[in-house]
């Protein structure tokens, strides 16, 4: 920020639990640290919430849960449980004031401006999160979630679990030191043989590796514990899988 010269910056957008890198939550303070520069420095805090939003981490926002209000909410995804396109963007009083000035015009357009059909299916999206409890149920479950998916941790391939809600990112390494992948071997790992393997076994998850090499899951909502046991089973089959043809072939 004071190389970059703080009247050079207008804002700050970051998501509350970072994604591309693995479901990377902040540490504590992290959040209120970026407040506290936003508000020392005059910029504008931005939490890009499309990921997070709207239930996958427990909360109607992860800013809730790790705390430091912003001035805007980016948000997409979770809102219709797309069901229908819809993004939408909260501002804070700071930022909308300037608009009631008389004269003073919002000048933003969209071909599809007002998207009636993807505002009720919004609405109506929100009304059985309240209606089912499913807040309630990504709370209630987060850390039976978590407990599973550390017992992976016995692999060898594993090297860190990570996320929160029902967002979460496995680390494959090398060995039980900690040891990388040469980029050969990651590639074969993360782009070949985790997504075929997870393809066969019937579960949908990602291996990514634009940061450090994931598997990361984002179970839907309502999945009950008995569907979260089979989601991690699976899991562990294909990472039993990988370390195997990895870590231990002969």
């Amino acid at each position: 920020m004071l190389e970059a010269g703080p009247e050079n910056v207008a804002m700050l957008i970051a998501e509350p639990v970072q994604n591309s890198g693995g479901c990377l939550t902040p540490p504590a303070g992290y959040r209120a640290g970026l407040r506290a520069m936003a508000d020392k420095y005059g910029f504008l805090l931005v939490a890009d919430e499309v990921i997070t939003g709207f239930g996958r981490i427990g909360e109607y926002f992860a800013v809730t849960k790790y705390g430091a209000v912003p001035n805007m909410i980016t948000t997409a995804k979770g809102l219709t449980s797309a069901y229908a396109t819809l993004g939408a963007v909260l501002v804070s009083d700071k930022v909308s004031a300037p608009f009631f000035n008389d004269g003073v015009t919002l000048l933003h357009g969209l071909t599809f401006a007002g998207h009636p059909v993807a505002a009720a299916t919004a609405l109506t999206n929100l009304d059985v999160f309240e209606r089912d409890g499913v807040l309630d149920n990504v709370r209630g479950l987060t850390g039976h979630l978590y407990k599973r998916l550390a017992e992976l941790t016995e692999l060898s391939i594993v090297g860190d679990v990570r996320g929160d809600g029902f967002f979460w990112a496995l680390e494959p390494v090398a060995g039980a030191d900690g040891r990388r992948f040469t980029t050969d071997r990651q590639n074969e790992l993360v782009k070949q043989f985790l997504p075929a393997r997870l393809r066969a076994l019937g579960l949908l998850a990602r291996a990514d590796d634009r940061g450090d090499p994931v598997v990361q899951i984002a179970p839907p909502l309502v999945a009950t514990r008995d569907e979260l046991d089979h989601i991690v089973d699976l899991l562990g089959q294909a990472l039993t899988d990988a370390d195997r043809y990895f870590l231990h072939a002969r």
